[in-house]
């Protein structure tokens, strides 16, 4: 079915021919050229992109980007949009080349699953539809200055110069109204200048993004629900340190993956959950959940908030294996690239603080897990070894529990067998209490 434009054009030749001379040939081989164009287009059926289905629990999104515009070319699979969840960010992409007509939303707009969010005309490997008029053509240029006539400029008359010429007034009144507009501007002159606000007053609002918006109302969600207690101990890095010293090289030649502390406090971590099953439980409803597993949660900063991605079944998992894991989550968080299967789950919280200078600190626990570790900065300090006092790395760590599940023994036993593991770390590899 051909468009209005299309019908129109083809009415207006008609309307050409029954004027005869006024118009030329080139006229009518211009409106000929308009309705081929729109015939050209209508060969293509413009096609309306929705908001894909993003997961289960999120039914909207704020459109964040527009990769693309109104007239760009893409090709199948190009990223178009950005749309922003509570979670994750997700990829609009074209789902076949062509040329995006028009745009059904605008940036920061509130965008749900299923919703028209942009209409694309398809099109052979992205290339520019039809253009949507023709080209100027130089000839009817040339024609229609020929048939325009330039009316010739009229000799002014006596009568128009007479009109142009301003009638004179009385000069002394001229000279007292001007005496009389000055006054007031001496006494404008003569106000006192308004007092400046001492220092910078200003002020920026920015609106929060999903993704802190979620993190907020969970945080404050976690300290309503849980009985929240946070227990602290001292662990001496002396050994670790060595180890890691020892060894790094080795590792990062052989496995192409750098050891940290992360991966030790990992398996320190998994070992105690076994002897401590209630650490690694989760309260639904009015039964209590125990997991034969340990999903590891990973605090880790992003541009848009904190994330906690997910390294599962860390029971099977050595030091090299847990730090390739954590690094390629890591990477991926910091890239925007996490899905929601890499968030999903988490029976246990490592968060570590320490990166960032922290000294001290409660960490929050992210609900339905019942606890969370924070590690800390190592720094020197004294301590009493044998009866001496000797400086020492020590780092403090904090072990935040649901009081509803864990009593006080079961948590500062689970943490006193950490700071056992780590300050020994050849009992993690004869897994020995």
């Amino acid at each position: 079915m051909l468009s209005k434009q299309v019908i129109a054009a083809a009415r207006s030749r008609a309307f050409f021919a029954s004027r005869g001379a006024q118009y030329t040939a080139v006229s009518l081989s211009k409106g000929w050229k308009v309705v081929d164009s729109h015939i050209r287009r209508a060969q293509f059926h413009s096609k309306t992109v929705k908001v894909p289905q993003m997961a289960e629990s999120i039914s909207e999104g704020t459109l964040r980007s527009w990769s693309k515009q109104v007239g760009d070319t893409v090709e199948a699979d190009e990223e178009v949009a950005t749309i922003e969840t509570d979670k994750i960010d997700v990829s609009v992409n074209a789902p076949t080349a062509g040329k995006i007509v028009e745009l059904l939303a605008k940036e920061e707009d509130t965008v749900t699953v299923g919703q028209d969010l942009f209409i694309i005309e398809p099109g052979e490997g992205g290339a520019s539809a039809a253009p949507d008029g023709p080209k100027a053509d130089p000839e009817e240029s040339k024609d229609q200055q020929s048939d325009r006539t330039t009316p010739e400029p009229r000799a002014p008359s006596t009568a128009d110069k007479q009109s142009r010429i301003p009638p004179e007034g009385p000069k002394e009144s001229k000279k007292e109204v001007k005496k009389q507009d000055s006054k007031p501007k001496e006494d404008k002159s003569k106000a006192p200048p308004a007092p400046k606000a001492p220092g910078n007053r200003g002020e920026t609002r920015v609106k929060m993004n999903r993704m802190r918006l979620r993190i907020a109302e969970r945080l404050k969600e976690s300290q309503n629900a849980a009985a929240s207690l946070t227990t602290f101990n001292e662990i001496d890095m002396s050994s670790l340190m060595e180890m890691r010293k020892k060894y790094k090289d080795e590792v990062l030649k052989e496995h192409d993956v750098k050891l940290g502390f992360m991966s030790a406090f990992a398996r320190a971590c998994t070992l105690a959950l076994k002897e401590i099953p209630a650490a690694n439980a989760s309260i639904e409803g009015d039964e209590i959940v125990y997991h034969d597993f340990v999903d590891l949660s990973v605090a880790v900063a992003t541009p848009k908030g904190l994330v906690t991605p997910v390294v599962r079944n860390v029971e099977d998992m050595g030091f090299v294996e847990i730090e390739k894991e954590i690094a390629a989550l890591g990477s991926k968080a910091r890239d925007g690239k996490l899905t929601l299967e890499d968030m999903a789950g988490g029976t246990f919280t490592i968060s570590n603080g320490g990166v960032f200078g922290s000294l001290y600190g409660t960490p929050i626990i992210n609900l339905p897990q019942s606890a969370v570790l924070g590690m800390h900065a190592i720094k020197d300090k004294p301590v009493v070894v044998n009866g001496q006092i000797v400086i020492r790395p020590i780092m403090v760590v904090a072990l935040t529990y649901d009081h509803r599940l864990l009593d006080g023994r079961e948590a500062v036993t689970f943490l006193v067998k950490v700071r056992d593991y780590i300050e020994d770390p050849r009992k993690m590899l004869l897994a020995l209490s």
